[in-house]
């Protein structure tokens, strides 16, 4: 090979170079500028204070700020689109619960695919729901408030924090598993759910039993059952509602990170890793378990197969009790 053309092939080398990338550089760097976490409710509920954990914990581990967006408003639509249309690089995480899989069922034209446009990465915690009712209610346990509701058919209301809520969903599948006719009423938000319990606006709710527990210590409010498959461990005094008269039901509130579609795996191994440090840290369990929560990590697919499952199951759901979107 001559000088110049040995100075030929350099150049070109060089070129290719500089277009061609090196493999999962952009893995081996991240991050480098700061991450968000999409949560698409507003500041101060369960699902909030869970971001604004895991978030902290995040920054430590990755030498980069970990910023909290609430995005409400939508049914959970405003914020999903957000994450859908973002880069696939990492830097946009998304706080993802009950209204994001329920959302399919609800809303016939989505300006995404749940399914295809994301990326799930875990599940972070989980909390049972709590059969609750106002003290004055002649009801003591869950065969009562049964018999109530088959006697006054559509009389029994129930609050929840607004339609495809977790809660909302907890009482369909409380009166399709059950055979009860009880009246939804729903607010926009749990707080208001409280209230009006409280108040006696309505008669049940199925809200976080630990937000309820002050209201039960004082005489206001009723727990009659917890809606998880077994007693659950940081509340084992109080039965379940499958043992307590509706065999097989079963409704946990649950929160869980995925990103958008395209995002390189080897980030995506990254960000399950410090999800996973970060969610099991003794600090970060206490703090879960004063909500009633406990952590929950799962590999990406397992996450992914939940989510496909709670998507067919609330469309079954939709279906089955003719919810529509309001």
């Amino acid at each position: 090979m001559t000088v110049s053309n040995a100075r030929a092939f350099a150049i070109v080398a060089f070129t290719l170079s500089t277009l061609l990338p090196a493999p999962h550089v952009g893995a081996q760097q991240y991050p480098t500028k700061p991450i968000r976490i999409i949560v698409p409710l507003a500041p101060g509920g369960g699902n909030d204070t869970v971001a604004r954990l895991v978030g902290q914990k995040l920054s430590d581990a990755l030498g980069q700020p970990v910023i909290v967006e609430n995005r409400p408003g939508g049914g959970g639509v405003i914020a999903s689109e957000i994450v859908a249309r973002s880069a696939p690089d990492g830097y946009t995480l998304y706080l993802v619960s009950t209204s994001f899989t329920a959302a399919p069922a609800l809303q016939s034209k989505l300006p995404f695919d749940t399914l295809r446009d994301f990326a799930p990465i875990t599940r972070l915690s989980t909390v049972p729901g709590a059969l609750t009712v106002h003290a004055s209610m002649p009801v003591k346990s869950v065969r009562q408030l049964l018999a109530l509701a088959k006697a006054r058919p559509g009389e029994v209301t129930y609050g929840s924090a607004g339609i495809g809520s977790g809660s909302h969903f907890a009482g369909e599948l409380f009166k399709i598993a059950s055979g009860v006719n009880i009246l939804h009423v729903p607010y926009k938000g749990s707080a208001l759910v409280t209230n009006a319990l409280l108040s006696g606006e309505v008669m049940v709710g199925f809200g976080n039993p630990i937000s309820a527990l002050p209201h039960v210590q004082s005489g206001r409010l009723r727990i009659l059952g917890v809606t998880s498959a077994r007693r659950w461990p940081l509340l084992p005094q109080f039965a379940t509602v499958a043992e307590s008269g509706v065999p097989g039901y079963e409704q946990l509130i649950w929160n869980g990170i995925s990103v958008v579609a395209g995002t390189p795996q080897p980030i995506v191994a990254r960000i399950h890793a410090e999800l996973a440090r970060a969610i099991a840290a003794p600090d970060i369990v206490s703090q879960l378990s004063k909500n009633g929560s406990q952590p929950r990590i799962e590999k990406p697919e397992e996450f992914a197969a939940f989510l496909r499952n709670e998507i067919a199951r609330w469309q079954r759901v939709v279906q089955s009790s003719d919810i529509r979107q309001n």
